[in-house]
């Protein structure tokens, strides 16, 4: 394959991304260990498919960046430099968790809406799907925590 310039770009810009979805993958953990109440099965069960789906999700980001000729950042200190997602509180209530948690998908969605058309305009249409997909399963992520706890 024959490296394009935009390849740079659109590598660097799907880094924080998988950042994030590591920061995402460690919260939805945090809330399926330690959430307690009422809720407690519904949320277990919800936070098993999610987490499963962000492992699969993190090693197609990864693998997107480096076949875009980058290296994929792969340590703690990289997530946590280029990410924003905050880390989990395992003291909290359910309410307190789910609402994170849903949050998180709200941002990671409003980081990658963006990315969708820069990937389009770059004429990158491999990463523009794969961010629509990623887009797609936080927006109905966000609102299947969100009408948990309504």
């Amino acid at each position: 394959m024959t490296k394009r310039p935009n390849q740079i770009k659109i590598a660097d810009a799907l880094k924080p991304i998988l950042a994030e979805t590591v920061q995402l993958y460690v919260l939805t953990q945090n809330v399926h260990w330690n959430v307690t109440g009422p809720l407690f099965q519904s949320i277990h069960l919800l936070t098993e498919e999610q987490y499963t789906e962000l492992a699969t999700a993190v090693d197609g980001i990864a693998e997107r960046i480096r076949m875009l000729g980058q290296k994929a950042p792969a340590n703690l200190k990289a997530y946590q430099e280029l990410g924003g997602i905050p880390d989990g509180d395992e003291n909290a209530t359910a309410t307190v968790m789910v609402k994170a948690l849903a949050d998180a998908h709200s941002y990671i969605a409003s980081r990658i809406r963006p990315l969708v058309n820069t990937a389009a305009e770059e004429g990158d249409e491999v990463t523009a799907g794969l961010l629509i997909d990623r887009l797609t399963i936080h927006e109905k992520a966000n609102w299947m925590l969100s009408a948990t706890i309504g």
